[in-house]
């Protein structure tokens, strides 16, 4: 029988549903700052508003296109485009067909500019797009929200594996400096993977199945995922750090002991 505990690591199928749904705060999880939600626009609801409050917030197209509007102005979002979006701000999201949006929010003191990424932007700069690990682990990894653009805890991205591989390899943690959510998508019936959430490997606090649309929290321990043979696994990985700025560094992870001398496979992250 799994515990409360685990139960509150897991929030399953957050892709379904239309309008704006705030799933993951920290009045219902473990998360210290991080917020997670879904927009999902479509012939029943083609227009969300609301304003960020005290929190900054990212928002990531995963499929269809939208208009973001920020203080009366748009931005067009197409699949794999990102905004970001400062505290204290109006925010109207509408579309004509159908839009899908990951949100993630944290609560920030400082005040930082809107900026939208564009994925083209972004896989031309080798430290934000590139392969890594090794046979068995090969994965893409591209991050949205990172070192380009100015933020307080926000990081944002997304990770494609190889089919049968793991990703998250070797298994690393970084709870001192930031907490994590992965959102698995792109993974339609009969495809799933397995994702690990532990300190001790032996007492995991989460080891489960995962399928599209669940949210896996990761507010401590190493958090390693396998796709099962024929199929990727892919996850949006939204983080905010414990530290505003000073703790907002992406690939800075802590490695298990059992496979101390090994490769993050973040290294790229790093130039």
């Amino acid at each position: 029988m799994r515990t409360e505990e685990e139960n509150r690591l897991v929030f399953r199928a957050t892709h379904r549903g239309a309008g704006r749904r705030l799933i993951v705060t920290p009045e219902n999880s473990p998360m210290r700052h991080l917020r997670y939600g879904r927009i999902t626009l479509d012939e029943t609801v083609q227009h969300v508003a609301f304003d960020t409050g005290a929190c900054e917030t990212g928002l990531i197209c995963l499929s269809g296109s939208g208009a973001v509007r920020v203080r009366d102005q748009a931005h067009e979002l197409s699949r794999y485009d990102a905004i970001y979006i400062p505290r204290g701000a109006r925010v109207e999201v509408a579309a004509r067909e159908s839009a899908d949006f990951i949100e993630c929010a944290a609560p920030v003191e400082g005040d930082y500019p809107l900026q939208v990424v564009r994925l083209a932007d972004v896989k031309g700069d080798e430290s934000l797009h590139f392969s890594t690990g090794g046979p068995g682990s090969r994965r893409a990894v591209t991050i949205l929200i990172g070192k380009n653009v100015k933020a307080g805890r926000l990081l944002a991205g997304f990770t494609r594996s190889e089919p049968g591989n793991w990703t998250s390899w070797p298994p690393h943690e970084h709870a001192e400096m930031l907490e994590e959510i992965y959102v698995f998508y792109d993974m339609p019936t009969p495809s799933f993977g397995v994702q690990f959430v532990f300190s001790d490997p032996t007492e995991p606090d989460f080891s489960g199945a995962v399928r599209e649309g669940d949210a896996v929290l990761m507010p401590r321990g190493y958090h390693p995922n396998v796709a099962i043979p024929g199929y990727p696994i892919n996850f949006v990985w939204i983080m905010a750090a414990h530290r505003e700025v000073e703790y907002r560094q992406y690939g800075v992870v802590n490695i298990h002991p059992d496979f101390a001398g090994a490769a993050s496979g973040l290294e790229a992250s790093r130039r």
